[in-house]
């Protein structure tokens, strides 16, 4: 059993009348709505140092503060090593090239062959207090390939909690999407909540979470456009979620906006390319890797098809 974990929050202009369950559950990773009404029931949550009732909604300004309860080591979570590749590592974080397929941390139906596995099986030495999700700050989705940091000690992971709670990280992005965007560049400023209708996605909502998506277009091709992109915030498939809102579904997403394509993927075309945060004392640490081989290869079809069409007349 390990001590308490204590997070402080700011809430922003943008959050503004926010229920706090609501705050709590998109700005602290891993933490459902559900969990956060738990924590506020029991005590655990102050507004401003007064205990919160389930109903507080928060304003601009307030300070919000979590114990977060001892967490366990979970029975059975095994050390196991997995083809992950370290693109980048210091005394304080590791950086990982997660492939797809990947769950960053143990879940039901997924104990095994998680990033955690890898991590502890690579750092065994890793003292951390979450030692569920030892060092995880954030996440990528399952079939979302590319960076992910972890913390190498607790000091770090904390200091690197507060940098993705405020927005400070830059978070770049490459996606292929069906269609052509005509406008070079454009951002999507839309909420996201869990989907009305079908309660296993999120969709665009009014009164959800604010998220707001920048894009800039890097190539355009006879029926997709290839696309950098910014997240300011870090919904739940915000980048599907966002460009299936505006007509441009990502190729190979299977849930939101599923689309035949004739280069088949077997997951979503979505790399998280390139990643900007501080650690204490140090220049910002800027780290970038390269598209992996299943959405490189759709892309060098793409390009020959175009290569082709300018030959031929097309």
């Amino acid at each position: 059993m390990t001590d308490a974990i204590r997070l402080v929050l700011d809430v922003s202009p943008d959050e503004d009348s926010e229920r706090l369950d609501r705050l709590i559950a998109a700005r602290v990773a891993d933490i459902s709505r559900s969990y956060a009404q738990d924590l506020i029931k029991t005590g655990d949550v102050k507004v401003n140092d007064e205990v919160a009732r389930p109903s507080r909604r928060v304003h601009a300004g307030d300070i919000v503060e979590l114990a977060l309860p001892p967490v366990e080591e979970p029975v059975g979570l095994s050390k196991a090593y997995l083809p992950v590749p370290i693109v980048y590592e210091n005394d304080d974080v590791i950086v990982f090239d997660k492939p797809a397929g990947i769950v960053t941390h143990p879940a039901p139906g997924h104990e095994h062959g998680t990033l955690v596995n890898v991590v502890r099986a690579l750092r065994p030495d890793l003292e951390l207090r979450d030692s569920a999700r030892p060092g995880i700050v954030h996440r990528l989705d399952k079939d979302t390939s590319g960076l992910i940091v972890v913390a190498k000690n607790e000091s770090t992971r904390r200091y690197l909690l507060h940098q993705w709670q405020d927005r400070s990280v830059v978070k770049r992005y490459t996606a292929l999407v069906h269609g052509v965007i005509v406008e070079n560049e454009g951002t999507i400023d839309a909420p996201i909540s869990r989907d009305p209708n079908n309660r296993k996605r999120m969709w665009v909502v009014a009164g959800g979470r604010p998220a707001v998506t920048h894009f800039t277009v890097l190539e355009r091709f006879r029926d997709a456009t290839l696309v950098s992109i910014i997240i300011e915030t870090g919904r739940t498939h915000q980048i599907r979620v966002h460009f299936t809102y505006i007509g441009y579904p990502l190729i190979g997403d299977q849930t939101y906006g599923a689309r035949p394509f004739r280069y088949p993927l077997d997951r979503q075309f979505l790399h998280a390319t390139a990643l900007t945060f501080n650690l204490p004392g140090r220049r910002p640490i800027e780290v970038e890797t390269p598209l992996p081989p299943d959405l490189h290869a759709v892309l060098t079809e793409l390009r020959a098809e175009t290569e082709a069409a300018k030959r031929y007349g097309a």
